[in-house]
């Protein structure tokens, strides 16, 4: 599992890692889908949704009866919001609550393996956008997340207010995003478990790796060659 170079995709930094060939994945064109907001399934898949806050019910099932649609416009590949459980109203992704449960809002495990064999079906590479520098917006009440739930597997509560200070990048919360401390010798190790049990588990074939200058450089390192 191969980390490939570093992409600017909007104002997020990103990184993709291959499970082929980094030749293979330059070659790829990606589709990214924000799961919640690109297809219901179903018979719900009608009326367009009241409330933009919170989720609006698209799923995993729903990008995988798109898969055709979506290589019609001629992709071979998709980078699909993180899976984890999140803090409610976290229909994006990034609040992470429990990193050993799938969003129920997009379906199950076996929803998610069965978006990704159809997309193998068809020649299609899967990506996963994936967390590791925070959680869900909690402050101090660590007890919610899992298995993050002490407060040393944070870094000390402080604001990031100078992006061109990179300590306080690195230390300092994002968006008032409680920010864990790959410091900690088993935050790291929890970390680099959980991303190579998340690839085998699914077949991801790759990553795409959020907040990237806010952790430092040689976690990233181990990360990539974890998965």
């Amino acid at each position: 599992f191969n980390m490939l170079s570093k992409l600017a995709i909007g104002a997020a930094a990103a990184a993709v890692a291959s499970a082929a060939d980094t030749n293979a994945w330059k070659q790829r064109a990606i589709y990214q889908v924000l799961t919640d907001r690109f297809s219901k399934c179903g018979s719900s898949n009608d009326g367009a949704c009241t409330n933009l806050s919170n989720y609006c019910g698209g799923t995993f099932k729903g990008i995988q009866d798109n898969l055709d649609y979506i290589q019609g416009m001629g992709f071979d590949a998709i980078w699909i919001s993180p899976v984890i459980d999140n803090l409610d109203g976290g229909y994006h992704g990034y609040w992470g609550r429990n990193w050993e449960q799938i969003n129920g809002n997009f379906g199950t495990e076996d929803d998610l393996k069965s978006l990704v064999n159809a997309a193998h079906d068809k020649g299609m590479y899967v990506m996963v956008d994936v967390v590791a520098n925070h959680v869900a917006p909690v402050d101090m009440d660590f007890g919610q997340i899992y298995p993050f739930n002490s407060g040393d597997h944070y870094h000390n509560k402080c604001e990031i207010t100078d992006f061109s200070n990179q300590g306080m990048v690195e230390n300092c919360r994002l968006a008032d995003l409680p920010d864990l401390n790959q410091g900690n010798s088993w935050v790291r190790q929890q970390l680099k478990d959980w991303i190579k049990n998340l690839v085998q588990k699914y077949s991801f074939d790759g990553i795409r790796i959020d907040t990237i200058p806010e952790v430092p450089k040689d976690f990233w390192s181990e990360y990539g060659e974890s998965a």
